[in-house]
C-alpha cells in the first residue's frame, strides 16, 4: 500500500458524519492536510461555507479516530491499496469530478488512468438481445484495448466483465460494500479472473454492507472514472439511468443502445436517446468515431505514408508549444483543456489562446465539455 500522509486523519475525516466528499475537500484546502483539520481552531472552521455546529461536533467526535485506526488496520492486514485525491497516481478524470472521493480503495493492477475506459451499465434483467450486443461489443473494440468498468452485478455489468476477460482486456468491478466481501455471491467465481486482469475499486469501508443507497452512491465512480458510459438495456428507471445522468452531467459521451418501443428494457435507453442524453450505439463503430479513437488508425497510415514517399507534413508551421500540445492530443485523443493543461504543464491561461491559435491553423478542434482533439490531414 503506497504511503498517503495522515492517512489516520484521511480516514476520520471520511467518517465523520455529514461530512461528504466536496465538504471534505473544502476542509482539506482551507487548512493544507486532514491532519490540520482536526487540529484547526472551531472558529476558524465555522467559516468554511457549509460547516455548521452539528458539521464541527460530528467532526470532533472521538469515535472517527478510533473507528479509523481499526480500519486502517484492516488496510494494512490485507495490502489494500488507497489512492488520495491529491495523489499523481488517484485516477485523473476522477479527479475533475467534485464530488469524487477523498480516498479510493482498489485492488488489483488496473491502470485507471488508461487512455482508453469505457463504463458499460444496464439493468440486471438483461436479455438475450443484450447479452449478444454487450459481448459483440466488448469483442469489437477489443483491438482498441478499452479497460472495461462496470459494477459486478447481475445483468448488463457481470456479461461485460466477462466478455472482456474472455478478450483479454482488463476489467475493474466497482462495489458498492468494502473490499472484504463479494456481493452477489453468485459472482465469486468470477473474483480470480478480474483481479488477474484489473481488479475492484470502492470508497467504502469494509464496514458496509451492500445497501440500496450505496449502489446509487457508487455510481459516480463507474461514471466518473470513465471517457464514455454505454447503457446496453434498461428500464424507464433503474441504477444504469442514474450513471447516464452523472456521467452527463460531468461532460462525458454518454451512449445508448435502442431497442423496439414495445420492449421494457429499452424504455430507459431510447428516453435517452430522445432526450440527447445519449448517442445512439448501434455498433462498435459508433463509439470508436464518436471518441476519436479511429485517428490513431489514420495517423498510423498517415505517418506510414509519409515514411514511404519521403513527403513532408502538409501541416502548417507549429511552435514548440503548439507542437508539444498536437502530440499531447494525437496520441492520447479527445481530451478536457484541464487535463491538457496538466499534462503538458501548460498553465491553463496559457494553454487557451495556444489552442485558439491552432483552432485557427485548423490543427485541433473543439468539442462540448471543454473538450479538444487532433485534426489530422487526409
Amino acid at each position: 500500500m503506497k504511503t498517503i500522509p495522515d492517512l489516520l486523519y484521511v480516514l476520520a475525516l471520511q467518517h465523520a458524519r455529514g461530512v461528504g466528499d466536496i465538504m471534505a475537500k473544502k476542509l482539506i484546502a482551507r487548512c493544507g492536510s486532514a491532519r490540520a483539520v482536526f487540529e484547526e481552531r472551531p472558529d476558524r472552521l465555522l467559516g468554511i461555507n457549509g460547516v455548521g455546529r452539528r458539521v464541527l461536533e460530528n467532526i470532533r467526535k472521538k469515535e472517527n479516530l478510533e473507528a479509523a485506526e481499526k480500519e486502517l488496520r484492516f488496510l494494512e492486514d490485507h495490502d489494500i491499496g488507497c489512492s488520495y485525491f491529491e495523489q499523481d497516481h488517484y485516477p485523473e478524470r476522477l479527479r475533475y469530478c467534485a464530488d469524487g472521493p477523498i480516498l479510493l480503495f482498489r485492488s488489483g493492477s488496473a491502470d485507471l488512468n488508461s487512455r482508453k475506459v469505457i463504463s458499460i451499465v444496464g439493468t440486471r434483467n438483461i436479455t438475450s438481445y443484450g447479452k449478444r450486443f454487450c459481448e459483440k461489443l466488448v469483442s469489437d473494440l477489443a483491438s482498441f484495448d478499452p479497460l472495461v468498468v462496470s459494477g459486478f452485478a447481475y445483468g448488463v455489468d457481470i456479461t461485460a466483465h466477462k466478455a472482456a476477460l474472455a478478450c483479454g482486456l482488463q476489467t475493474v468491478g466497482c462495489l458498492a460494500h468494502g473490499l472484504n466481501q463479494i456481493y452477489p455471491r453468485a459472482h465469486k467465481p468470477y473474483v480470480s479472473g478480474v483481479e488477474a486482469r484489473g481488479g475492484f475499486v470502492t470508497d467504502f469501508w469494509s464496514s458496509s454492507m451492500p445497501e440500496r443507497e450505496n449502489f446509487l452512491k457508487r455510481n459516480r465512480i463507474i461514471a466518473g472514472l470513465s471517457e464514455a458510459t454505454v447503457v446496453v438495456e434498461s428500464a424507464a428507471k433503474g441504477g444504469a439511468l442514474v450513471t447516464a445522468g452523472i456521467a452527463h452531467s460531468y461532460h462525458r459521451e454518454v451512449f445508448a443502445v435502442p431497442g423496439r418501443t414495445e420492449d421494457r428494457y429499452s424504455e430507459g435507453c431510447n428516453n435517452l436517446i430522445r432526450s440527447h442524453k445519449a448517442h445512439i450505439l448501434t455498433s462498435a463503430e459508433d463509439l470508436v468515431y464518436l471518441l476519436g479513437w479511429h485517428r490513431e488508425l489514420l495517423l498510423a497510415r498517415q505517418e506510414a505514408s509519409l515514411k514511404n514517399s519521403g513527403q513532408a507534413s502538409l501541416f502548417p508551421q507549429l511552435d514548440a508549444t503548439e507542437q508539444k500540445v498536437y502530440a499531447f492530443l494525437s496520441e492520447h485523443g479527445r481530451e478536457m483543456l484541464d487535463i491538457i493543461a496538466l499534462r503538458c504543464e501548460i498553465p491553463v491561461y496559457r494553454l487557451s489562446p495556444v489552442l485558439l491559435a491552432m483552432e485557427m491553423k485548423g490543427v485541433v478542434r473543439p468539442l462540448p465539455g471543454k473538450l479538444f482533439e487532433a485534426v489530422f490531414s487526409a
